[in-house]
């Protein structure tokens, strides 16, 4: 167990209520000070009695005369009492600090407690702190979205560890058993057995360099810079043209240039993963794609429609979700991973934007992306 080399100290609330103390002494010191010295400097140094005959009448004090008390009895009738006042301050200073500290810290005892039961692995803890809004309110609130935060994406990477290894041990599980079944069978046909394995293979591959690139978006670790959302439409249906031509879609590209600052890798993969889910999950032989950019002062807008078959409205939220495909295998020639809308999920997030699903009137999806622009986002002259 990992020991503390630090040597123990006062507690906070011990260092509030001495320091409460020592304000309240130094106000009274100075309090104290204060009116001796304006009583000393009125009064004369020595004692002075004063006959009847000089005053001219008999005082209230009696026939003796009047008696005026010099600095010395002052002193000695005011001490006394000074000291007297200067304990009752030391002792109101002490019992007030340590309970005006105790109620000052006592949000820190629940935020402690909601650290602890964070640290031991317990993310569903919340602080719930009550009262009006202040500093420690203001941080509960933080600590409790924070941890909100974490246990999301906590529960996220589990989930998708999870399917991870599912997906990963599919061709793997595939691959061993074409392997027993040619290691069998010794006449098998070779070309037939490296094509099968070729399939498997190139799948497993798209898999992990799906996976890869989630994982980039997600922790954010890319560099940034200047990128024209409309170029990147450009390039990429050109690209998959002739994917397109292979299946009987055409694919159309228009709008303006659409300018935004992040990575131009991760921002082309979002933008071919949505222009290829588009056209493979359209209808062949006569669907289509439409690709359109839009600038806007706040954000960049890259909107795709593709035909196809009718996506229910419950469907959508799950689209996004890793390893969730949209069309039935069995109902489909595209065997994907169902991790296209997931990275393009991902990338929108990481660059700080939102992604929405719709279905299209008459079949098929629109899919919007909006990503925050920059004042300098204009062409290059």
């Amino acid at each position: 167990m990992w020991a503390d080399p630090r040597r123990p100290g006062l507690s906070v609330r011990a260092k509030l209520a001495l320091s409460y103390l020592g304000l309240l002494l130094l106000a009274g010191v100075l309090l104290l000070s204060v009116v001796l010295l304006f009583l000393l400097r009125y009064v004369p140094q020595d004692a002075v009695r004063v006959s009847p005959d000089d005053l001219g009448y008999t005082p209230y004090g009696g026939p003796s005369g009047l008696f005026i008390p010099g600095r010395g009895d002052l002193w000695e009738a005011f001490w006394p009492k000074a000291a007297a006042a200067m304990l009752g301050l030391l002792a109101l200073g002490l019992v007030g600090g340590w309970i005006l500290a105790g109620r000052v810290l006592a949000p820190l005892t629940r935020l402690t407690a909601a650290t602890r039961a964070a640290g031991a692995g317990d993310l569903s803890y919340r602080v719930h702190m009550p009262g009006r809004r202040d500093e420690f309110r203001d941080l509960s609130d933080s600590f409790d979205a924070m941890l909100a935060r974490i246990e999301a994406s906590s529960a996220e990477q589990r989930r998708f560890a999870a399917n991870a290894s599912h997906e990963l041990r599919t061709p793997l599980a595939i691959t061993q058993a074409l392997l027993d079944v040619a290691q069998k069978d010794p006449d098998r046909d070779v070309d037939d057995l490296i094509n099968r394995l070729t399939s498997v293979n190139a799948r497993a591959v798209k898999l992990t360099e799906a996976l890869l690139t989630l994982s980039r978006a997600d922790q954010g670790a890319f560099a940034r810079e200047l990128v024209d959302l409309s170029l990147c439409a450009e390039q990429v249906a050109e690209a998959l043209l002739p994917l397109a031509e292979q299946r009987g879609v055409t694919v159309e590209v228009t709008g303006e240039a659409a300018w935004t600052i992040g990575s131009s890798a991760l921002l082309e993969q979002m933008m071919l993963n949505l222009a290829h889910n588009a056209i493979v999950h359209n209808v062949p032989d006569r669907g289509a794609v439409l690709i359109t950019t839009a600038a806007g002062p706040y954000a960049a807008t890259v909107t795709v429609q593709n035909t196809g078959a009718l996506v229910p409205a419950e469907k959508l939220p799950t689209l996004t979700e890793p390893f969730q495909r949209g069309t039935d295998r069995a109902h489909s020639d595209h065997e994907g991973v169902g991790l296209g809308l997931a990275v393009v999920n991902s990338i929108v997030r990481a660059h700080g934007g939102t992604l929405r699903l719709a279905p299209r009137p008459g079949g098929g999806l629109i899919v919007i992306v909006q990503v925050p622009t920059h004042p300098r986002a204009q062409p290059d002259p």
